[in-house]
């Protein structure tokens, strides 16, 4: 397994070493002594598997939960296309506020582990079915996140590339705060 860090500091894209032949495919996505090395955490620090399915154009995020009950999510796609997105939320980090993009695709089976300190997202470039692990439980109250289209954060979604026009996006996460409210929010707890 390849292991590239992110830029902004704490991201790891892992990518798998594929067997293929002409009965189809095979690789290795866990392997304990191989994440210890790496620095990743192992399965008994993983508490909670979640997994969804996306149309095409859905943009789910971008998700965190506040201290004490933040997540570190290993994230993978395993049916289609998306375009992960990550942004810093850790205060005393020199990338406070950046984000960072990822493609991730069924077909190369990559990866990308997201510590515990950034709010998480990703669109569906196509139909895809999404997988991640979670460091810590879900909990409601700890639940927080921020705004996909914050002008502030300038994030392109890449939204014509993929020939998406228009995202779908839920309720809830159409009112999460904008970076400078989640700001405030953070600074009061």
């Amino acid at each position: 397994m390849e292991f590239r860090p992110g830029h902004l500091t704490g991201l790891v894209e892992l990518f798998p070493r594929i067997f293929e032949d002409e009965r189809g495919f095979f690789w290795e996505s866990y392997n304990e002594p191989v994440f210890t090395q790496a620095g990743l955490p192992t399965a008994s620090q993983f508490v909670q598997d979640n997994h969804s399915w996306s149309k095409k154009g859905v943009l789910r995020g971008l998700h965190c939960q506040h201290e004490p009950f933040a997540q570190g999510k290993l994230v993978r796609c395993t049916q289609g296309k998306v375009l992960d997105v990550v942004v810093d939320i850790r205060p005393d980090s020199p990338t406070f506020g950046q984000h960072e993009k990822f493609l991730l695709t069924a077909e190369r089976g990559n990866m990308l582990w997201v510590p515990p300190g950034f709010a998480h997202g990703f669109i569906a470039l196509e139909e895809a079915t999404f997988m991640y692990k979670c460091t810590n439980l879900y909990n409601k109250p700890a639940e927080s996140g921020l705004l996909w289209n914050d002008p502030e954060l300038g994030i392109d979604w890449e939204f014509e590339t993929y020939g998406i026009e228009t995202p779908i996006v839920s309720e809830k996460d159409q009112i999460l705060p904008t970076w400078k409210d989640f700001q405030s929010q953070v600074a009061v707890k």
